[in-house]
């Protein structure tokens, strides 16, 4: 079955905002607000932003009560999610997915918020927008490229991203629905409700601050499940913060990924700009993309 793209936002249509995971202060959304609006839509902010319980945005009944008024509201027509770090798989088999699937919505967001992706288009094969998050907006200079592919996203443009090539891929063409997002959250759904199907997929990958074994341990994970096996194609993202142990690991990140995907002969493609960086395009999870990897640039088109 294709996948079901929700509807494309208008002008005055309105995003609710909230935190379903980590906790952010008010002040760091306020761009990303003042933005919003600029681009013509109307914005609810809730409670779970610039709510604080220990680390988290609320207790799990603050947050997954949060989350599900804005899946059953009619009148909201995207939630985006300002902030990723933990906390969505303490909620997410709580949630009743009901109205969502007979009124399907944006959700917009990263990071931790893969796995709130990857269970919507697992169970219910409804698209989702893996974007830069409310942060990005306060580093505009840096970003606004990324943040404008949000815009475009939202709004139904086809988009053609263009990036230099890396002497470490894998050239190639390929299509392909696009999956992925967070490899440590990847790794988490495996064996749970929202475990992705990877076969003849586009699977992209980023993390941030994880140790060069533990990368190593979760794709591993991904291999052993089969999810490396029938790829279309595989894109690498950023991989920042990460850290090496005492006795050194011995390989780099991408040596890792090589020698994880090094018996596959899809087309390979490294240092794409998705991730935890402020170069982070706006992909939109589910739907069908064409991947064209050659030696001197590479190029990733929506349908």
């Amino acid at each position: 079955m294709p996948v079901i793209i929700p509807a494309y936002l208008k002008s005055n249509d309105t995003i609710g905002m909230l935190c379903p995971s980590g906790y952010m202060p008010l002040e760091k959304a306020q761009r990303c607000i003042e933005t919003l609006q600029q681009w013509g839509f109307n914005v609810v902010v809730g409670k779970t932003l610039s709510n604080q319980h220990n680390y988290f945005s609320g207790t799990d009944e603050e947050r997954l009560h949060e989350l599900q008024l804005m899946l059953d509201d009619d009148n909201i027509k995207a939630i985006y999610c300002v902030r990723g770090g933990y906390g969505l798989s303490r909620i997410i088999d709580n949630i009743n997915f009901d109205k969502f699937i007979q009124h399907p919505k944006w959700i917009i967001g990263y990071s931790d918020i893969t796995l709130l992706h990857a269970h919507i288009y697992s169970n219910y094969n409804i698209a989702g927008l893996h974007a830069p998050m409310a942060a990005a907006f306060n580093e505009i200079d840096e970003s606004r490229e990324y943040i404008q592919s949000i815009f475009k996203a939202l709004t139904g443009k086809h988009q053609l991203y263009k990036t230099a090539a890396n002497i470490l891929n894998r050239t190639g063409i390929c299509e392909g629905e696009l999956v992925g997002g967070n490899l440590t959250l990847l790794a988490h759904s495996i064996g749970t409700k929202s475990d992705i199907n990877t076969k003849n997929k586009i699977l992209f990958i980023e993390d941030i601050g994880e140790y060069k074994y533990a990368i190593d341990r979760m794709l591993m994970q991904l291999k052993r499940a089969g999810k490396l096996d029938n790829l279309a194609g595989l894109i690498v993202g950023s991989f920042t913060e990460i850290k090496d142990t005492f006795i050194s690991y011995g390989k780099n990140i991408d040596e890792i990924i090589i020698d994880a995907v090094k018996e596959y002969n899809y087309p390979v493609c490294f240092d794409f700009p998705v991730g935890h960086t402020a170069k982070n395009y706006a992909l939109v999870i589910g739907v069908k993309y064409k991947l064209i990897i050659l030696f001197d640039e590479v190029m990733l088109q929506s349908f």
